[in-house]
């Protein structure tokens, strides 16, 4: 018989902090733990929140300029425009064939929502702007939803109640808690409450140092179930929320295999933010 290999490495020659405690402690009890490779240095953290900035900074530029009429290639212009004044790096550009520097996903597109100059924004669109900045290796991934002008009223509860989903999400992460207890506030809310669907073939993910790292943020879940969660952490939480079924497939039209598009084709919203974990909470580092 075989015993399970432990995942948490104590520093050799060192004896066991609080943090080695705590983690072992769940260990023990048959828990997934984090590896040590997961928990940022203060150098590391440091690095990820000046790319956060950056990150929020792109957002922000987008919601200065976006408008009915403008087409998503506009917004991948202002992204990259950016991005080249503040010496950082899409992370999506060339990311496994992605053609462009930003995601961008009107109505029923879910997620990678690719931009195009065909792509015209119009009046009660709600799209989604998912950006990730590399700065001086880095990472900081974030998303927001735009509604274009005026929309329908079920559109503007979808919108709002994803956005509540995300918030819902990080007040649920705790340290030393875990990552089925952010699924699980958000499936209380989505489904229990609106009867939306949450998408499960897509979820949130470690970030930090490379795009996408441990653990996988589940948006649906069970509380004290999935990786715990330990100061120094860093991942990211993105709800995305269907108003019909949570099933998606992929564009067969999209030349690049990417846009996941709702199955019955009905509007989705998708909201994200970059996180670290502290000893009190979470800290926000992107937006």
């Amino acid at each position: 018989m075989f015993m399970k290999k432990k995942r948490w490495r104590m520093l050799p020659g060192q004896p066991p902090t609080e943090l080695d405690k705590q983690v072992m402690y769940w260990e023990n009890k048959g828990k997934l733990v984090p590896t040590r490779e997961l928990i940022k240095t203060p150098e590391q953290i440091e690095g990820i929140r000046r790319a956060g900035i950056v990150n929020t900074g792109v957002l922000d530029e987008v919601a200065k300029n976006i408008r009915a009429g403008m087409n998503t290639q506009e917004i991948d212009d202002i992204c990259m425009e950016y991005c080249k004044q503040h010496n950082a790096v899409p992370a999506c550009l060339g990311y496994e064939g992605f053609p462009k520097s930003v995601c961008t996903s009107i109505n029923e597109v879910v997620c990678h929502g690719i931009p195009k100059t065909c792509d015209v924004l119009r009046e009660g669109d709600i799209i989604n702007v998912d950006f990730t900045t590399i700065l001086d290796g880095y990472y900081a991934d974030a998303s927001r939803m735009f509604i274009i002008g005026k929309t329908t009223p079920a559109k503007e509860q979808l919108v709002r109640v994803a956005k509540e989903c995300l918030e819902l999400g990080v007040e649920a992460a705790k340290p030393y808690g875990f990552v089925g207890d952010i699924g699980h506030a958000i499936q209380q809310h989505a489904e229990k409450k609106y009867h939306y669907g949450i998408v499960r073939d897509l979820c949130g993910h470690g970030v930090g140092l490379q795009f996408h790292e441990e653990p996988e943020v589940l948006h649906v879940g069970r509380k004290g179930q999935g990786m715990l969660l330990v100061p120094g952490m860093v991942f990211t939480i993105e709800p995305m929320i269907n108003m019909g079924t949570y099933k998606v497939f992929i564009d067969a039209d999209d030349e690049y295999g990417w846009e996941v598009i709702s199955e019955d084709e009905q509007p989705s919203a998708q909201w994200e933010y970059t996180v670290l974990m502290t000893e009190s909470g979470v800290e926000i580092l992107s937006y």
